[in-house]
């Protein structure tokens, strides 16, 4: 009883001091945590779709960031400031499309699509960012005796492509190097 308690024991500090190992050599192969983004810009004018799922989620997650935001849903600055550059949304769609069907015609699967255009420039028009179009896709399966538990699935899903696509255009942005 003692030899196997003792035995246990050696196993489980082997255990922590391999992954103790395994941790203090994961700098050293370039592995690093995705830290706050950082950008060339101090604050971003919004224009366009600006009160569209995707983008209230941008403009909370820039703010977030550090960024001060400014546009017609926004509140203005009392300096008069307008933004160093501007993102307009050219487009912010959700679709919906049968993608499969039973023999009898009933709907088996869907295809949720989420569409987002935009483009970046600085506040006197030269462009950062050419026009930008991110789509994601999810396939949905369907069924009719299911109908409010597969809209509550799809809505999660949107949620989860609006989040995708919100760090997608914050990688693109932290990616312009100057103004």
């Amino acid at each position: 009883m003692k030899h196997t308690h003792l035995l246990r024991r050696r196993m489980l500090l082997v255990q922590a001091a391999g992954a103790v190992l395994v941790l203090a050599t994961l700098p050293g192969c370039g592995f690093a945590l995705r830290g706050a983004p950082k950008f060339a810009f101090e604050s971003l004018r919004l224009q366009g779709s600006e009160n569209t799922p995707v983008a209230r989620e941008l403009q909370q997650t820039l703010t977030d960031a550090g960024v001060r935001m400014f546009g017609t849903a926004l509140p203005a600055s009392p300096e008069g400031e307008t933004g160093q550059v501007v993102l307009t949304v050219l487009a912010d769609q959700r679709e919906r499309s049968v993608v499969g069907q039973t023999a009898a015609g009933q709907v088996r699967e869907l295809q949720l699509r989420t569409r987002f255009r935009f483009h970046l420039a600085t506040a006197a028009g030269k462009p950062l960012l050419e026009e930008t179009e991110l789509l994601l896709e999810r396939d949905i399966s369907f069924t009719e005796t299911a109908v409010l538990a597969k809209e509550a699935e799809e809505a999660l899903l949107y949620r989860d492509m609006q989040s995708h696509i919100v760090q997608q255009v914050m990688r693109r942005l932290a990616a312009v190097s100057a103004l």
